[in-house]
């Protein structure tokens, strides 16, 4: 990519709400204007994911898997036309891509899958037209051409692949939490806020039951040097709360998936 380019994600508590959508479009537009090059991940809608679960399993206990994919990837459909229809709203021009559409290639393994290379070929023009690209989180397409998801966790590596294959600068991912804490501040009142973290030790404090990004996602930003930042959701722009920095600005390698 020629020009500088960050990938945004936004997770299921961020989307929860309709109303939330609208927000999220003003964040986009406040980072477009250093970033010309946008490209968003969201995951499903606050609990979508788990109601579509449940709604399988009333009709079938042990669902077929490639059709379990099938309905759950649902979730994340929505998320993408919804936000892009509140940056149209905003005067932005913005297109949505499921996992497939945008190149995400997966292993065989239904409702596990893993990522083996991502070919964002569909992407490149949109983005040179200025239009904010949305991808569907958690979910790509097996080289047999079978819609796959990537189990809990897979929106956040879904965003590091993307990144990776952009040669973007960083990713930046939206959160209910101020970032990455020692222990769970909900818990604790002896938990440490991180500033900055290496890749190794955000790495560990997720190993260790820290549910603020996906091990896998931290992982592959470690093997490509792909900084990461967790920001606040809710307080987005308070100099108070400027999240916390994983990694730094090194030195970026060829991109490295290896079924993450």
């Amino acid at each position: 990519m020629s020009k500088k380019t960050l990938v945004l994600k936004f997770g299921g508590a961020s989307v929860a709400q309709p109303e939330h959508f609208s927000r999220i479009a003003e964040i986009i537009l406040d980072r477009k204007k250093e970033y010309p090059y946008i490209v968003v991940v969201v995951s499903a809608m606050g609990d979508t994911t788990n109601q579509l679960i449940e709604l399988a399993k009333k009709v079938n206990p042990s669902p077929p898997r490639r059709e379990y994919d099938m309905l759950v990837s649902v979730g994340e459909r929505i998320s993408i036309s919804l936000l892009a229809m509140a940056l149209s709203l905003k005067g932005q021009e913005a297109i949505s891509f499921t996992g497939s559409q945008c190149g995400i290639i997966t292993t065989e393994e239904h409702s596990e899958a893993k990522i083996v290379s991502v070919k964002p070929h569909r992407l490149l023009p949109h983005l040179e037209q200025g239009k904010v690209v949305i991808v569907a989180g958690f979910q790509g397409v097996s080289r047999s051409g079978e819609i796959t998801t990537l189990g809990r966790g897979g929106s956040d590596t879904s965003a590091v692949a993307i990144a990776i294959a952009l040669n973007a600068d960083k990713v930046e991912f939206f959160k209910d939490v101020p970032g990455v804490f020692s222990e769970d501040p909900k818990k604790s009142d002896k938990a440490l806020f991180y500033p900055h973290l290496s890749h190794n030790a955000a790495l560990e404090i997720m190993n260790k039951g820290a549910k603020v990004l996906h091990a896998r996602s931290i992982e592959l930003a470690m093997k490509n040097s792909l900084p990461l930042h967790v920001r606040p959701f809710n307080s987005y722009g308070q100099i108070e709360f400027p999240g916390t920095l994983i990694g730094d600005m090194g030195i970026r390698l060829e991109a490295k998936y290896e079924e993450c």
